[in-house]
């Protein structure tokens, strides 16, 4: 792979992973739209594991919090902060992973993959995004997190393996519906999207693992450290705007490039 096509590739997952604009719906219209290769699961991997670095050190305290209190969660214990957010980020990752099997053994993964669906889930969830976001009240805070709410939200991010919806814009219109004021359902999403993107990338890397040669393993070390930056300053952007902009300019992206893509796939 090209430097240019694996940058592309790294600064596009780096800033929509996070942003509620579907990284995954960007990284299948790359190719779609530009006749590029496929950049293969290997790449996929690595991007994965930079933005996944990228949101463990912008949330530290908050994982180091759950890592903590993990082991008391998995004995039942939920008597701590720690093994309380632990245990919400578990109930809360389960139904995307159940989800995810059911889509792999059956292949309609990749019967997902076109132009005409991400269309209209870009389109069709951005403008429930604008709804919820508008409409919703600011009652909670990312402390109130509750099981029943983690349970929905967790329900909400299963729908994201439909291409073009985005797990962090499905996951913060679950939260902002619920009642959580903006910084808190950003915050809520992007912790659940840890447990998620490890499950993901470890389901990757199990099926590209040994056949890696060095070079792949160059071009995938570089796509790591750029998505990890991209990342990173996606995150830190999105979460200053919230505390004085709304959601609304990632609803007129998506409406605009889900018209854009419609129009497209119909002409």
């Amino acid at each position: 792979m090209s430097f240019l096509h694996i940058l592309m590739i790294a600064i596009i997952q780096g800033i929509t992973e996070f942003l509620p604009v579907s990284s995954s719906g960007h990284l299948i219209l790359l190719p779609n739209l530009t006749g590029l290769q496929d950049q293969g699961l290997a790449i996929d991997v690595a991007v994965h594991v930079g933005t996944l670095g990228a949101v463990v050190l912008f949330f530290w305290r908050d994982v180091r919090l759950a890592l903590g209190g993990l082991p008391r969660a998995m004995t039942g214990r939920i008597d701590t902060p720690g093994s309380r957010l632990a245990a919400l980020l578990i109930v809360s990752t389960i139904p995307v992973v159940i989800v995810g099997f059911i889509l792999n053994i059956t292949g309609l993964t990749a019967a997902m993959r076109s132009l005409t669906l991400i269309g209209w889930t870009m389109l069709g969830f951005g403008i429930v995004l604008w709804i919820t976001d508008q409409k919703g009240s600011s009652d909670k805070s990312a402390e109130d997190w509750s099981w029943r709410d983690a349970v929905l939200m967790g329900l909400a991010q299963a729908v994201a393996l439909i291409p073009g919806t985005s797990r962090s814009g499905i996951t913060i219109t679950a939260a902002r519906a619920l009642g959580y004021e903006r910084t808190g359902a950003a915050k809520l999403a992007m912790l659940m999207s840890i447990p998620t993107i490890a499950a993901s990338g470890v389901l990757l890397g199990i099926e590209v693992a040994g056949q890696a040669d060095m070079q792949t393993a160059r071009d995938g070390a570089i796509a790591a450290l750029i998505s990890f930056v991209a990342a990173l300053f996606a995150l830190g952007l999105m979460m200053r705007l919230l505390r004085s902009v709304s959601f609304t300019p990632y609803v007129f992206y998506r409406i605009l490039l889900g018209i854009t893509l419609l129009t497209i796939a119909y002409s």
